[in-house]
């Protein structure tokens, strides 16, 4: 079994021409480094060491995930989109990190915007009142970013390793074992909130999720979701955060 495998998960050109910046920044942190070619013409040629798979049908990201998860035997596997980029060190200073504190399920790194800024990636579990916010026109009178502080904590420190409910999955270190105890990440959800229920789960199974800014890596936040109140993507987010709701109803009582 090796200490750390790596999982990023390609679903067209874009994520392709991400993967010659990705790839080998991340390839000599991790003893394994595996992608998953979701569609043909996904992922171009790849640097020696790293394994492509290449699916016969399209799934979701979060069965990608998984797929990626079982062809892999790290104790760790980071599992991260195709846009984030590590600094050196970065996977060294999760692991480090994991290893000292044996309840961490999930450690994320600091996420640098591409102008340098640190990016909104540490969350609190979403509430109903946030949610109507951002899926609703309301978001154009109370942009969230700006109302919703607390809720991206977006005035908490940003220099120690802190405790969060959850954290973008554009970048996750998750240890092996706790993956197994949850059952992995719930493929039924197209695109979007699956990073939420695979921390929501984790937390509900006792495991700690960490935010680790001695971690750096750089992503390119796309926002899609939120670019458009009518569009596939903001569909597929909406979609999900109903599918939440139905698997952990107590969340409907958190309102703000």
């Amino acid at each position: 079994m090796s200490r750390v495998a790596a999982v990023f998960v390609s679903h067209g050109a874009g994520d392709a021409a991400h993967l010659r910046r990705s790839l080998p920044a991340l390839l000599p942190q991790v003893d394994e480094l595996v992608v998953v070619a979701n569609i043909p013409g996904s992922v171009e040629e790849v640097p020696e060491g790293v394994r492509v798979i290449h699916n016969t049908a399209p799934l979701s990201y979060a069965a990608n995930a998984n797929v990626g998860i079982a062809a892999t035997t790290g104790d760790y596997v980071v599992v991260a989109n195709t846009d984030a980029v590590v600094e050196p060190g970065c996977v060294a200073a999760l692991v480090e990190f994991a290893d000292a504190h044996p309840r961490c399920g999930i450690a994320g790194p600091k996420l640098l915007n591409p102008d340098g800024s640190i990016q909104a990636s540490r969350r609190r579990f979403p509430t109903i009142g946030n949610t109507l916010v951002r899926r609703t026109p309301l978001r154009r009178l109370f942009p969230p970013l700006e109302w919703q502080r607390q809720h991206y904590m977006l005035d908490e420190q940003v220099d120690e390793p802190m405790q969060v409910d959850t954290m973008l999955g554009a970048f996750l270190l998750c240890r092996r074992s706790m993956l197994a105890e949850i059952g992995g990440w719930d493929a039924s959800y197209r695109h979007y909130i699956e990073d939420i229920d695979l921390t929501y789960r984790a937390m509900k199974a006792g495991w700690e999720r960490w935010w680790v800014p001695q971690a750096v890596a750089h992503h390119e936040w796309q926002r899609e979701s939120d670019r458009r109140l009518l569009s596939r993507m903001s569909w597929y987010h909406t979609r999900g955060m109903v599918r939440f709701l139905r698997k952990h109803p107590e969340r409907l009582r958190a309102l703000r």
